[in-house]
């Protein structure tokens, strides 16, 4: 007998887990993790040219769950393969653009930046995460940052992925302006690394600017949780979506730091717009200023959406 609770299929990568998670902590679900990795040769292959099958998996995994939440492209065919198995037992949702038949899931959760439509998709401002306004409270004082009178400054770094190199020059010229713009007699920066910052950025950081400020040096969630509430300003580098998207929660000015795109990076283009046009994010240039919005917490928004359509399911 399949339990109401929701198994959790991704890569592993912190942006795909805090996703999935997030989505299952707003449906209200008990859930479980279940890192996917396929076999060598269909590791290869985009999941449109691959069989739907079970047997592509490295390690075989039990299904005991009604959800089915997946994010990345290698948790597609196991979601779709587990979905021909079990019909109308369970109920499968993707986040992001699956790149296949959206009729394979009940239910597809994309950012407008993906730009995919159809009668079982769900889009949403920005990416869906598992950050809540009551946990980044909780950790405020975990790391005992004296203000000085000053403003904070929460600066997250992200790390390379096929749009942005993070090479030497960039970094120089990133950091360059973060310490012009944020000088310490007005404002102190802590600087919190993410688990795709490379070891000799966070040593870079903290040679720039351990003298005046507070560098997080090991990837510490609660730190991360702690910075961002106690910010007055948060600057993200513009690689993750996800961290953007996380930072929003928060209600407080966010600025994306930008650098050269080694490709198209048009998606992204799309991502800065919208949230520059809902007036969460600026771009950091050569002046500082504060603002307010309302507070970006999707997750939230389509969780009671889902619930509906899972019940016209008869999931629950």
């Amino acid at each position: 007998m399949l339990e109401l609770k929701a198994l959790l299929l991704t890569q592993g990568m912190h942006g795909m887990v805090s996703q999935v998670e997030g989505l299952a902590k707003a449906l209200g679900l008990t859930y479980k993790h279940q890192s996917i990795r396929l076999k060598p040769f269909w590791n290869l292959l985009p999941p449109k040219f691959t069989p739907i099958s079970e047997n592509l998996v490295k390690e075989k995994f039990v299904c005991d769950s009604k959800v089915i939440i997946s994010c990345g492209r290698k948790s597609v065919i196991p979601s779709i393969a587990l979905k021909k198995r079990l019909g109308r037992e369970i109920f499968t949702i993707h986040i992001q653009d699956p790149k296949v038949s959206l009729k394979h899931f009940d239910l597809i959760i994309s950012p407008e930046h993906d730009n995919i439509k159809g009668d079982n998709v769900l889009t949403t401002k920005g990416a869906i995460h598992y950050l809540t306004k009551k946990e980044i409270k909780d950790n405020l004082n975990y790391l005992n940052v004296d203000k000085e009178k000053k403003k904070l400054v929460t600066f997250i770094i992200g790390g390379p992925n096929k749009y942005y190199n993070y090479n030497d020059q960039a970094i120089q010229q990133l950091f360059t302006k973060i310490k012009t713009l944020f000088t310490p007699d007005k404002f102190k920066i802590i600087i919190v690394p993410s688990y795709r910052t490379p070891e000799k950025i966070i040593k870079k950081a903290f040679d720039t600017f351990n003298f005046n400020h507070t560098v997080i040096k090991t990837v510490d969630k609660k730190a991360y949780l702690s910075a961002l509430a106690l910010a007055d300003i948060l600057v993200v580098t513009c690689d993750s979506t996800s961290m953007i998207s996380e930072a929003a929660i928060t209600g407080k000015p966010v600025y994306i730091a930008m650098m050269k795109p080694n490709k198209n990076n048009r998606r992204f283009k799309k991502f800065y717009s919208l949230l520059t046009n809902l007036g969460v994010t600026r771009e950091l240039k050569d002046s500082v200023e504060e603002w307010s919005y309302e507070s970006l917490n999707e997750v939230n928004r389509v969780a009671p959406i889902i619930k509906t359509k899972m019940k016209t399911n008869g999931i629950i």
